[in-house]
């Protein structure tokens, strides 16, 4: 039964979201010393954020429609068991193939748990309120960019960096008694009659739409933020501790963003949405204007991260807008589209530095595919006024 308020099963879900996020993000930090100790170059230990996000982009399709049968808080509970896993084994891995393996174990469970999840989060609440309950979901992913990395880092350097994936792991368990204890017993989508041939819906023009703003319009955040550290290093002349807080900050505009962009989606999802398109677009042109200027620069980041995240829960709600008969899965395929579009803006931020563009051009870019992203939206808006 739908709540007005936001139900404890979905702190539940917040909590697994930050343990996903936290084994995400916190081997950025660990990065030299892995490389070090499993006797790789950089540039081969920087392959197991590579590997991840494969693993979520290309895991998330079959695990969607391995599950779709099942009842849904059992879905839940093998995916954070799978994350369980796979953590460990990069914990415990003696070799560097070990580690991959446990990474791309881990990241399986990414894409389905976040997809589900939301689904799961928007069935809880008021109909009015399904956005927010899917921001709140996603607030642990935020969070953990705020608390959970630079926690991961500190017992990486305090007791090496396989510590900070078996605390991880750790963090896994206490999220899947969470799970067993808080969740309700969610029939399975075959039981909603929404089971069927639910691939049928990429035949639908809306919905391939929806998922090219999601990959275009949030994948330009990663062309910029990949390159971050030696952004601000090079170009504003920022020290490395000094890039750390500024990371904090971005974080913590994460949070807010993530929290914000859902009241303006449950509010009005679609112009909502274009606004915090227009707002990312002109946020970052800005960031590539104000680099010379350290406190600018820093703002600007901190409010290129509440752009950032402002678009999550609308993109969301309006993947599942569009097929309310395969909420699961086309919520399932729209985070392997975040995970896509962070991996391909990711490519063109290096490929545009390989041949000859300034760290400057990077946010421009961004801005570029933002723009690109809020033409989608506009023609989706259009399609939708045209057929009624």
């Amino acid at each position: 039964m739908a709540s007005r308020g936001f139900p404890l099963p979905i702190l539940a879900l917040a909590l697994a979201a930050f343990a996903i996020g936290t084994t995400e993000f916190v081997i950025m930090g660990l990065l030299p010393a892995m490389a070090q100790d499993l006797a790789v170059s950089l540039p081969s230990a920087g392959l197991l954020v590579t590997g991840y996000a494969l693993g979520v982009a290309l895991g998330a399709p079959p695990l969607a429609a391995l599950s779709a049968g099942w009842p849904r808080k059992r879905a839940l509970l093998v995916l954070i068991a799978l994350f369980i896993v796979g953590n460990a084994m990069s914990a415990m891995g003696e070799g560097y193939w070990t580690v991959m393996a446990g990474r791309i174990v881990a990241a399986l469970a990414h894409g389905s748990f976040f997809g589900i999840g939301a689904v799961l989060a928007s069935e809880l609440v008021a109909p009015d309120r399904k956005a927010g309950a899917i921001a709140l979901m996603f607030t642990g992913l935020t969070l953990a960019n705020v608390l959970g990395v630079p926690l991961g880092n500190l017992i990486g350097q305090q007791w090496g960096w396989r510590a900070s994936f078996a605390a991880v792991a750790g963090l896994g368990v206490v999220a899947a008694v969470a799970l067993v204890v808080l969740l309700p017993k969610a029939r399975s989508a075959s039981e909603e009659g929404g089971q069927g041939n639910e691939w049928s819906v990429l035949r639908r023009p809306q919905v391939l739409i929806a998922l090219a703003l999601t990959a275009v319009g949030f994948g330009g955040v990663f062309t910029a933020f990949t390159f971050i550290a030696p952004m601000l290093e090079d170009v504003t002349g920022l020290s490395p501790s000094a890039v750390t807080g500024v990371l904090f900050l971005f974080g913590l505009g994460l949070t807010i963003g993530n929290t914000v962009g859902g009241k303006l989606a449950d509010w009005k999802l679609m112009p909502s949405l274009m606004g915090v398109l227009v707002a990312l677009a002109v946020v970052q042109a800005l960031l590539a204007v104000v680099l010379d200027w350290q406190w600018l620069t820093i703002v600007s980041v901190f409010l290129w991260g509440v752009a950032a995240f402002a678009t999550v829960p609308g993109l969301q709600m309006r993947m599942m807008q569009q097929a309310p008969d395969a909420p699961a899965l086309v919520s399932t395929l729209n985070i392997a589209a975040f995970n896509l579009g962070n991996a391909g803006g990711a490519w063109l931020g290096g490929w545009m530095l390989t041949h000859g563009a300034s760290l400057r051009a990077l946010p421009v870019a961004g801005a570029a595919l933002a723009v690109v992203g809020l033409g989608l939206a506009a023609l989706s808006v259009a399609m939708e006024k045209r057929s009624r």
